[in-house]
Formats: C-alpha cells, structure tokens, sequence
C-alpha cells in the first residue's frame, strides 16, 4: 500500500518542479526601428533648388558638377552649396549676402524650406 502512495508523491513533487520551472514571459513586443538613410546628391540638389523657389530667389546659374546654386531675391545674392562627404553624406550651406535689415531672415527660411522639402 505504500508504494502508490509513494508513487503518487513523487509524481505531486515532479509536477510541482515541473510547473515552478514555467515562467510566463512578456508577450514580444516589436519596436520599431528607424534608420537613417543619408540623403542622396539628387534629393539634396532637388530640394535646394524647390527651396529657393519657396522663398522667392531666381536661380540664375547652377552647376551640378561643383554642387553650386546661384540666385538672387532683390539686392540679395544667395550662393547654395551641395556636396557629398566623405561618409556618403549630403551637406547643403545657404549664404546670403545683401542688405540684411532689409530682409534679415532670409537664410534662416532658406534653410527651414529646405529642410521641408526633405521631409525633416
């Protein structure tokens, strides 16, 4: 009589270590990852061009070889720069010269349209 009771025991203890070793993780959750993606010459080129167009400034010469705009808006003359870097980035400069207190922030709003024009 002892020996089922003995055996019943044993499988109590082994089911009772086997259900202690479950642990109910976590449901997974996915993360969304975001990476950046370095902005291509043509992109870069195409959005300075639109922006200069946002904000007034006529393109008067653009060479794609050296990455230069050149325009003006009244009295301004605003020179972009284009270029690739080293790491495969693109790097755009906007610079206005001018009578600034006439229209001081027009840099700034060149660059912000430009950065519109990038989806940033």
């Amino acid at each position: 009589m002892a020996s089922p009771r003995i055996a019943i025991a044993l499988a109590m203890v082994a089911l009772l270590l086997a259900v202690q070793g479950c642990y109910p993780y976590p449901a997974y959750t996915a993360v969304p990852v975001t990476s950046s993606v370095p902005a291509s010459f043509d992109a870069s080129w195409g959005a300075a061009q639109a922006a200069a167009y946002d904000e007034g400034v006529r393109i008067t010469s653009e060479d794609r070889q050296s990455g230069t705009l050149r325009g003006d808006k009244g009295p301004f003359s605003v020179l972009i720069t284009v270029a690739t870097q080293a790491d495969g980035s693109v790097r755009v400069g906007f610079s206005v010269t001018g009578p600034t207190a006439q229209d001081p922030t027009l840099q700034d709003r060149l660059t912000r349209a430009y950065q519109r024009r990038m989806g940033r």
